[in-house]
């Protein structure tokens, strides 16, 4: 008779933070669970070189390309996880950064969970605190910021779905992270200006963190707005707003 191999697979769907960019920022186990996979759907953020180096069997799809006719975009790749997962196959979701963080992962989950699918959830490097590092600058440090906040950029502040607490922020004395916020900036700085926060504060932009495109963009909250889209920043773009932005490890405590 045939003898069948027997691999090694995770049941279910893997949802894999891919980490900031850098192939080489995924977790050991993530790269295990791609090396594994069937299927792969990708988004457009996060380590698309990965894919690159899959077996020619993965079959890897984009998530923005699946197409959602009547449904929403997540629903629809909600559903082709569903559909893989049930035929059997070993299907990794792979996301830039972590999972949770908003990555929508959580949505994904319960997607699953709801239809009896096995689900793994494989942290990531966030881009929060790696994009920062990768330029330089430390989210944290001793006598500067005792805190760091990240926070979501992609509803405006005066806009009626915002969940953030804009007045509070603005009286924070650590370090404010913000993800997606590249086309808000001007209005975020805007509204942190008004709320208190000295228009003096040091902002540093870095665009594509972590990649062999990366680069940073320097400003105040005063000229944020006006120096994002005049040096034509564009997403994906980590946002780091306070004094932790004019350290750097060159520079030693006098």
């Amino acid at each position: 008779g045939t003898v069948s191999v027997e691999r090694t697979r995770t049941p279910g769907v893997a949802l894999v933070g891919g980490g900031p960019g850098d192939p080489d920022l995924i977790t050991v186990r993530g790269r295990r669970l791609l090396a594994e996979a069937d299927v792969v759907i990708a988004d457009r953020l996060g380590p698309r070189d990965l894919l690159d180096e899959l077996p020619p069997h993965v079959e890897v799809i984009d998530a923005a390309k699946i197409p959602y006719g009547r449904q929403m975009v997540q629903e629809a790749i909600n559903e082709a996880l569903i559909d893989h997962a049930k035929q059997g196959k070993a299907v990794v979701r792979l996301k830039g950064g972590d999972p949770y963080v908003f990555g929508r992962g959580m949505e994904e989950a319960q997607a699953l969970a709801a239809e009896g699918i096995p689900v793994t959830v494989v942290p990531g490097i966030s881009s929060s605190i790696s994009v920062p590092g990768a330029a330089g600058i430390p989210v944290t440090h001793r006598g500067v910021a005792h805190e760091f906040t990240v926070v979501s950029g992609h509803v405006a502040p005066d806009d009626a779905r915002s969940l953030v607490d804009w007045a509070a922020l603005a009286q924070l004395t650590g370090t404010l992270v913000i993800l997606m916020g590249v086309d808000k900036i001007g209005k975020i700085a805007e509204a942190l200006i008004s709320y208190g926060k000295p228009g003096s504060t040091p902002v540093a932009l870095v665009q594509e963190g972590t990649t062999a495109t990366q680069r940073r963009v320097d400003a105040t909250l005063a000229t944020v707005g006006e120096r994002a889209v005049a040096e034509g920043v564009r997403p994906p773009a980590v946002i780091v707003i306070g004094d932790v932005v004019h350290e750097s490890p060159e520079r030693t405590q006098r």
